[in-house]
């Protein structure tokens, strides 16, 4: 007999523990692929990102190269001997000012709405008031400028000329206040509302995930309950609620329809919200000036494009500085 015929035979292993091992491999090989997909995925962003970057920049530079007499002589709607950036220059600033005014409008409303859906209201009212809340961002944004510009402008002619009246002293309010009012304070409003709704939804669900036993302890030592509120669910939800302002800081800033009818447009570094003709965005510019612009000033209009892209980047940037500064004393963790 050969020394092969006398090897013993391995005995073959169980079903169970075959199943095991081809059960084990199908979840390591699922969880390397959605390893990948995931890495994949965030890959994707970067490139994104890098890719409309590298497009502003690119066909921006034309503009960008060309002396201030060529294209004040090339572009129409450029006052002459302006250089890019002195064009550039007052729709940043006109474009920061809608916003910061939106924001300043939008935030402690949003605070107060959220606060109260989240705790005061009662239970049957809560819920029905968060979804009227969430429905004003399914509205889209040409409704926004068409009820801005023909029904709420001429309503808030009077309080803007009471401002002016009686504030008049203060250089925002300096008198007399334009008529009609298409105005950056009637923008201001129009975008407060359209931001309204993404910063009371994202600051109703962080002040609801404030630990019930903080708001409890709050109460045991006498706390009243808006003291518990100062007290434990304000700073719980601080970093949620800049996050929630940097949100609509965001749709603020490129806003373009709702802009664009509303406001009568000017190119002044201006801090008179009463006054029409002082203040353009980029956004609205954009839509104004593109559909007769010359491949030139087509190249202008992405150097603003471009310049708001940087300031979102900074905005968000901020943002998270902000919100990692803070984590460790609110409910981030």
């Amino acid at each position: 007999m050969s020394s092969t015929d006398q090897q013993p035979t391995r005995p073959a292993p169980p079903a169970g523990l075959r199943a095991l091992v081809e059960r084990r491999t199908s979840r390591d090989l699922a969880g390397r692929l959605f390893s990948a997909t995931a890495t994949g995925a965030g890959a994707l962003i970067l490139v994104t990102l890098a890719a409309v970057a590298v497009f502003l920049v690119v066909r921006a530079w034309p503009a960008m190269t060309t002396p201030a007499e060529e294209l004040a002589d090339a572009i129409s709607w450029i006052p002459e001997g302006t250089t890019l950036l002195g064009y550039v220059g007052p729709l940043v600033f006109g474009t920061l000012l809608a916003a910061v005014l939106a924001l300043a409008l939008a935030v402690p409303v949003a605070t107060g709405i959220a606060l109260f859906i989240s705790h005061y209201a009662p239970r049957r009212l809560a819920s029905p008031l968060g979804y009227v809340v969430d429905l004003l961002a399914a509205i889209p944004s040409v409704i926004y400028g068409l009820w801005g510009g023909l029904w709420l402008a001429p309503r808030l002619l009077p309080a803007w000329q009471w401002l002016a009246d009686n504030l008049g002293f203060i250089p925002l309010f300096r008198e007399p206040a334009s008529t009609p009012p298409r105005v950056i304070m009637t923008v201001g409003v129009v975008l407060a509302v359209m931001i309204l709704p993404i910063i009371t939804a994202v600051a109703r669900e962080v002040f609801l995930q404030t630990p019930r036993l903080h708001e409890e302890a709050a109460l045991a030592l006498g706390a009243t309950r808006w003291e518990m509120v100062r007290m434990a669910v304000i700073p719980f939800g601080r970093s949620g609620l800049i996050s929630a302002a940097m949100l609509g800081l965001g749709r603020a800033l490129g806003e373009t329809m709702a802009v664009f009818m509303i406001l009568s447009p000017g190119f002044t570094y201006s801090f008179e919200l009463l006054q029409a003709g002082q203040h353009q965005t980029i956004a609205a510019n954009i839509a104004n000036q593109f559909a007769e612009a010359n491949p030139l000033g087509v190249s202008a209009l992405i150097a603003t494009g471009l310049a708001l892209f940087v300031i979102t980047l900074a905005v968000n940037t901020a943002a998270r500085w902000v919100v990692a500064r803070r984590k460790d004393f609110s409910g981030a963790n």
